[in-house]
């Protein structure tokens, strides 16, 4: 289960006399792309799972140390995120049509036979002893799946009638909890109080294109900070009154995924293209401290330790003295080619993908106003593919919003 913060209050008064430290772990190592997802049982037992080319890494030392486990025998397989019930059941979610489940400890995994077949499982959340919902995808469609005897048989939930696609999923106990994605109105929250049976819809931004990406429930079960990743302004999304109203704060990267809070003010961020930022007031005031790059999970183990997932694995502790862990690290982006630019009848792309992954080229204008999406792609292996598309749209300037498994990017032209 993704740990909620033990008391709010404890954490409040804490945050004045802590500093918190962040630090890149030497192992394991970088690699092309990101590690999308960190999960730790305690201090010391944890995995990571890597995207591209999806590997599995664990340690038994607080991440000191990491022994790769599980590497993906289907070239280019990419592994989404990873959870455990306990020290040996546990299951990894991948967005290539495959899901698999461990009984001891990772060191072997066996595919889950799921009915429907389902393309990708984006979001874990493991509850109490016997309980796992997951989601997906963040390329569509949207569903729910729940096991209530560990994973050894599941339910399918149709999502369509609530979004169009999910990305994460979060439980208080095994009837509470909420999903996170995109419907065609924008970023989207949805709430179930009877294990799935039914949801409402708590939050929607209203921007087309927006995903609300990660969420973190604070112990309270009133508090809540979320990212929302949008094409135009990326933003932090808070509650402190479980969802009834909401706040947002502007962040620095439209392409903002990672969120992770210790107090109501004091928090960090991470997107696509930026480092950690760190936040001492609420959001309205963002530092950057020059670590990190590709942020997609912040995991706290308790008040005092945390890890992240992006370019690298990251470690938060509390001391009385501050540190500094700086990295440069260049962002991994599709290599996208558009020729000719300026275009007339024809939009021709040539994009270099680096594995198997799937990819989403929203059209706005300049203003960013959503005009729609004019290619959707799943993508079997990594190679060079081209695309030639009518482009029957008036003459101006655009802009391509490409979203892939390794993130955003955006890229302008013109049409004559």
């Amino acid at each position: 289960m993704k740990k909620l913060l033990l008391s709010l209050l404890l954490i409040v008064g804490l945050t004045s006399a802590q500093t918190y430290n962040w630090k890149l772990l030497a192992s394991p190592p970088s690699t092309t792309g990101r590690y999308d997802d960190v999960f730790f049982l305690n201090e010391n037992l944890g995995w990571a799972a890597r995207g591209g080319n999806g590997t599995v890494f664990k340690t038994t030392n607080g991440g000191s140390t990491w022994t790769e486990q599980f590497v993906s025998s289907a070239t280019g397989q990419y592994f989404r995120n990873i959870e455990f019930l306990n020290e040996n059941i546990g299951f990894l979610g991948t967005l290539n049509n495959n899901f698999y489940k461990t009984t001891n400890g990772g060191t072997t995994w066996t595919k889950v036979s799921l009915i429907p077949s389902l393309p990708a499982i984006c979001g874990l959340d493991t509850v109490g002893t016997s309980t796992i919902y997951g989601c997906g995808a963040w390329f569509s469609p949207a569903y729910v799946i729940k096991s209530t005897d560990s994973g050894n048989t599941w339910k399918f939930i149709n999502m369509s009638a609530y979004a169009t696609a999910l990305v994460e999923v979060l439980f208080i106990d095994e009837n509470v909890g909420f999903v996170s994605g995109s419907d065609d109105q924008g970023g989207v929250i949805l709430k179930t109080t009877n294990g799935g049976e039914t949801w409402t819809q708590i939050y929607r931004t209203n921007e087309p294109g927006d995903y609300v990406w990660k969420m973190q429930l604070f112990a309270d079960h009133n508090t809540m900070f979320c990212s929302i990743e949008s094409e135009t302004q990326g933003k932090l999304l808070k509650t402190f009154d479980g969802g009834i109203t909401w706040q947002t704060r502007d962040f620095p990267d439209p392409y903002v995924q990672a969120v992770g809070f210790v107090s109501e003010t004091h928090g960090w961020m991470g997107g696509h293209n930026t480092e950690f930022y760190e936040t001492f007031d609420g959001g309205n005031t963002w530092n950057n401290m020059s670590l990190g790059g590709s942020l997609n999970r912040i995991f706290f183990v308790n008040d005092n330790l945390a890890y992240a997932s992006g370019n690298h694995i990251y470690k938060m502790t509390t001391t009385a003295m501050a540190t500094s862990e700086t990295e440069n690290e260049k962002v991994v982006n599709l290599k996208v080619e558009i020729a000719p630019n300026p275009v007339k009848d024809k939009l021709n792309l040539n994009i270099h993908y680096l594995h198997s992954d799937h990819i989403i080229i929203g059209l706005y204008d300049l203003n960013g106003k959503f005009i729609g999406n004019i290619l959707k792609d799943d993508i079997g292996s990594k190679g060079l593919k081209n695309y030639s598309l009518d482009f029957k749209f008036p003459v101006g300037e655009y802009i391509l919003a490409i979203q892939s498994n390794l993130g955003r990017q955006s890229v302008k032209i013109v049409k004559k």
